[in-house]
């Protein structure tokens, strides 16, 4: 992550929130984005572990990925989800989460 320019961001952010009134209505619309075109499920490392990441979710003000590994199941806010190299298809989605809320 970390490819795309600021324009590049700032044309995701809008395509997000183009019919929006206010922050939780931007929130939503990002959140849509990154459901809609985040290639899932994928895996990943937390803390040295291997999970899979079957779903984002919209829990109060921010945006989580629900991680997987084995019966157990943990809701792990997007910013702070380390992403593979490379990462999945859809994830310059999630870099535009994070220039939003810069």
């Amino acid at each position: 992550m970390g490819s795309l320019s600021r324009k590049e961001l700032d044309a995701l952010v809008e395509d997000a929130t183009v019919d929006c009134c206010n922050e939780d209505e931007q929130l939503t619309g990002l959140y849509t984005m990154i459901e809609d075109n985040l290639a899932m499920p994928f895996a990943t490392q937390v803390l040295g572990v291997e999970v899979t990441v079957r779903k984002v979710d919209l829990r109060g003000q921010r945006i989580v990925a629900i991680c997987h590994r084995g019966r157990e199941r943990q809701a792990i806010a997007i910013l702070d989800l380390p992403l593979p190299d490379p990462p999945p298809d859809g994830s310059e989605w999630i870099e535009a989460y994070r220039h939003w809320g810069g």
